[in-house]
Formats: structure tokens, C-alpha cells, sequence
């Protein structure tokens, strides 16, 4: 069945749905209400929307086709008029299938026969312990010939049935790099052994990459010369200066019906890792948005997947975060936000044309006004990078394994709440450079030092 092009729109009592269905028989249209489904059948077409309340069918609802345009416009009846449906233009998120009840919980119930120890209970457990001795012991030794008991220790590495390695959204996939050999994929940090690191050797073989990448003469160069450098500061992205609301293009609206269908099942670890792994992202876009000021350009594709861990190593967030006070246990933490930010900093301090600890500030303020502002500039960028990733010959498999994902999750799943939280604690959150690793201080003041010298050496030289 195909997924027809549709819009949502509400009135204060209504909710008003086109649909383009051209070419379709009236008579053939099959409407179905359910509280806050509303599933539309016209051969080849199929449509299921989950809205946010219900809605009812009455004497003010109607259907009516226009064969010379080719639109079904459904009006429904609110449940409750003058109730806000929120979220009608996040269209994957009127996609995702209607979330399942919790299974009822058991029906017996364990009463015990005292609620407290009395008396005799505590003189029955005291004669108990007396009785115990070392000789139980060694007659229970002797009866096993002697030997101690064993028991598994908790260090062991986990145990594997299979070679088979899960990565992206979730951990849900596995076998996109099989043949990696054959691919010219830059920015694979792991080699023909994508598919069988562990999580631990990930991350060890990312760390010791961006070590060697590092380059000491390339960051000072761009911190000696950096009038291009705080020109890409200096830019206004327009996206976060405007209070205008986010009205998403036609063809954003086309890219969002044909994303994935998915109902995500996620413990509350996962949900913080993946509101962590989306600060990564949102960070290599605001840098490949910042530097080609708005213009996507072929090197778009390396430059977001170079920044991205969570793609050039398959090792997402949390990065072995350190302890702060005043934590909060909703979303994530200080620490564990901090961690991430660290190894954004470093990739960018590592792999792209402009290595500016300057710049790499300016990208954690966008991400975090981007945050603020809601999952609506979020789900644009997302869809946006979706879209440079989608159109490159090899890097496209990111967009399978996490991207696509993300554009469901944050309509469907994510919070503004949360996603404002974590651009205000972003915000006030300050990387120190000695927290990168690589004595950016001691560079910088050495670069200093260097020019003043040829400033003094041209002036003797003048006079």
C-alpha cells in the first residue's frame, strides 16, 4: 500500500486532514474512527494517523473529494472542543503506531501472617545464631571430599555466542560493514573489524586515532592566523535568530511520510544515551552549517560523519563521564553531558579544515539554542543532514543506522521538556582545555610568545 501525501490542520473545535489521493473513486473511500486513530483505505492508498486526543465522528464531521485537485479533506469532531491537538506538523510522529498498554500486573497477592518480628521471633533467631559454628563448616566440607565452593566472578567479559557486533540507534543493527574492505568509506575508524569489535575496543581504537591525528603545527597555524576562523564565528545562522515559527518545505514534509514506521522500546539508560548521541550530531551539523555558512558543499558528508563517534568508531555516548555535585536524575547528567562535549571538541580539534578551540565554543552555543528552541528545528536539521548523507555513495549507511532513527524518535519520542533542559545546562556548561588533552594552553601561550618575538624582530628590523 502507498502513504499518501497529507497535511494535519485544527480549528477550535476540529481537526481538519488532506489527503492526495488522485485519480481514486469516492465511493471506494473506506474511513474508520477510533478515539485518536483515524485510518483512511482508497486502493492503492493507506493512511493510519494516531492523533494526540480523540476525536469523534458527528453531524459536523464530513468527507469531501475534489477529483480536480485530487484532495480528501476529512473534518473531524474534537472530543473536547477547545482542546490544543499539539504536534499536527511533526508528521512522523501522527505515523507511529498507537503506543500498547502495559500488560496488567498479578493478580495475587502475597499477605504475610505477621507484619513485624515479635518477641519470639527474635529470641528463636538469636538461639539460631548461637548454634552456628565452624564445625557445620567442616562437616559440610567433609562431606563434598573436601571441596570449596566456586562461583563465577562478576569480572568475567561478557560471553558471546555468536561474532556478530551491534551498533546505531538503539543497537539494533548489524551487518552494514561486512564488506567495508570494498567500500571507500574515509572515515571508518576501525577497519575490517567493524563488525567484531566490542564496545571497549571501539572506543580504545577511537582514542588512539584521534591521538594520532592530532596535529600541534595545524591547530597553531589556525590560532596564529584565524581572521577566517572568527569571520565563521562572527556569522549569524538566521534558523537562531528568528522567533518565527519552524513551517516545514514540501519536500521536508515528502522526506518525513516515507521515514520508518517504528514504536521504540527503551529503558531510561537508553533514552539518556540517545538525548547524549544527539548532542553529537547536532554539534557536527552547527560546525559543517557554520563554516559553509548555510550552504552545504560535497565535503558536507565527510566533515558531519569525521565529527560523529558515534559514526566513524560506532562508539555513541556516554563517554566515561566524572562525578559532579548537584546532579539531577532526569535527563542527563553534567558529567555525562560534559563528556560528550569533550570528545566533540577533539574530533573537531582533529579531522576538519578549521581547528579552532574558538569555533568549537560557537558550535556548543548553537547546539545548545537549537536544543532550547525544540524538536522542531531539531527534526529540520535532522532531516537536513539526513538529506546530505542520503545523496553520498558511501555514507548513506549512517543514515540508515541512526539518522532515519533520530528523525522518528525526536517527533514521537522526545521530549521538549528534556530537550530544553539540556540546552539550558549546555549553555551554562564550560570545556576546559586542559580537559581535551592535549595542553591547548601551553600551545596557544608558545604561539604567542612566537609572534610577539616577530613582532619585536620586524621592529628592530624598521628602525
Amino acid at each position: 500500500m502507498i502513504t499518501p501525501k497529507f497535511s494535519c490542520t485544527q480549528t477550535e473545535d476540529s481537526v481538519i486532514t488532506q489527503i492526495y489521493c488522485p485519480a481514486v473513486r469516492a465511493s471506494d473511500v473506506e474511513i474508520s474512527v477510533d478515539a485518536t486513530l483515524l485510518t483512511v483505505h482508497i486502493n492503492p492508498y493507506f493512511l493510519r494517523l494516531n492523533f494526540p486526543h480523540s476525536v469523534v465522528e458527528d453531524d459536523h464531521s464530513s468527507a469531501q473529494y475534489d477529483p480536480s485537485s485530487g484532495y480528501l479533506t476529512i473534518t473531524l469532531t474534537k472530543e473536547v472542543k477547545g482542546q490544543h491537538f499539539p504536534d499536527l506538523d511533526l508528521l512522523a510522529k501522527l505515523l507511529a503506531p498507537r503506543r500498547t498498554r502495559d500488560p496488567p500486573g498479578p493478580s495475587i497477592e502475597v499477605i504475610p501472617s505477621r507484619d513485624t518480628l515479635q518477641d519470639d521471633d527474635v529470641t528463636d533467631l538469636s538461639a539460631r545464631t548461637d548454634e552456628l559454628s565452624l564445625d557445620d563448616e567442616f562437616l559440610r566440607a567433609a562431606a563434598n571430599d573436601w571441596q570449596l565452593p566456586q562461583s563465577i566472578s562478576s569480572t568475567l567479559p561478557e560471553f558471546h555466542t555468536s561474532s556478530k557486533r551491534f551498533y546505531g540507534f538503539l543497537d539494533m543493527y548489524t551487518g552494514y560493514f561486512t564488506h567495508v574492505s570494498h567500500m571507500e568509506n574515509e572515515i571508518n575508524e576501525l577497519g575490517d573489524d567493524a563488525e567484531t569489535c566490542n564496545v571497549d575496543e571501539r572506543r580504545a581504537r577511537r582514542i588512539v586515532h584521534e591521538n594520532e591525528k592530532w596535529d600541534e603545527e595545524h591547530y597553531m597555524a589556525d590560532y596564529a592566523d584565524d581572521e577566517c576562523i572568527r569571520e565563521l564565528v562572527a556569522w549569524q545562522n538566521p534558523d537562531l535568530t528568528t522567533a518565527a515559527e519552524v513551517i516545514y518545505t514540501e519536500a521536508e514534509n515528502m522526506t518525513m511520510l516515507r521515514l520508518p514506521r517504528k514504536e521504540y522500546m527503551m529503558d531510561q539508560l537508553q533514552e539518556r544515551n540517545l538525548y547524549l548521541t544527539l548532542i553529537a550530531l547536532l554539534f557536527a551539523h552547527a560546525y559543517d552549517k557554520r563554516t559553509t555558512l548555510g550552504e552545504p558543499t560535497a565535503e558536507s558528508a565527510w566533515t558531519i560523519c569525521s565529527l560523529i563517534a558515534a559514526f566513524s568508531a560506532l562508539d555513541p555516548p556516554p563517554y566515561s563521564p566524572v562525578g559532579f555535585a548537584g546532579e539531577t536524575d532526569f535527563g542527563p547528567t553534567n558529567a555525562e553531558i560534559m563528556s560528550t562535549l569533550v570528545t566533540s571538541y577533539r574530533r573537531c580539534l582533529t579531522f576538519p579544515l578549521y581547528r579552532s578551540y574558538q569555533l568549537a565554543e560557537r558550535c556548543k552555543k548553537d547546539v545548545a539554542i537549537t536544543l532550547f528552541k525544540g524538536k522542531r528545528l531539531i527534526t529540520r536539521y535532522l532531516l537536513g543532514m539526513k538529506d546530505i548523507l542520503d545523496h553520498h555513495d558511501v555514507y548513506y549507511v549512517y543514515s540508515k543506522i541512526w539518522v532515519d532513527d533520530f528523525c522518528v524518535w525526536i517527533q514521537a519520542g522526545a521530549s521538549d521538556g528534556i530537550l530544553k533542559q539540556i540546552g539550558k545546562r549546555l549553555d551554562a556548561l564550560i570545556v576546559p582545555k586542559a580537559a581535551i588533552g592535549w595542553e591547548l594552553e601551553q600551545l596557544e601561550e608558545a604561539t604567542r610568545l612566537a609572534a610577539n618575538r616577530g613582532s619585536d624582530s620586524d621592529d628592530e628590523t624598521f628602525e
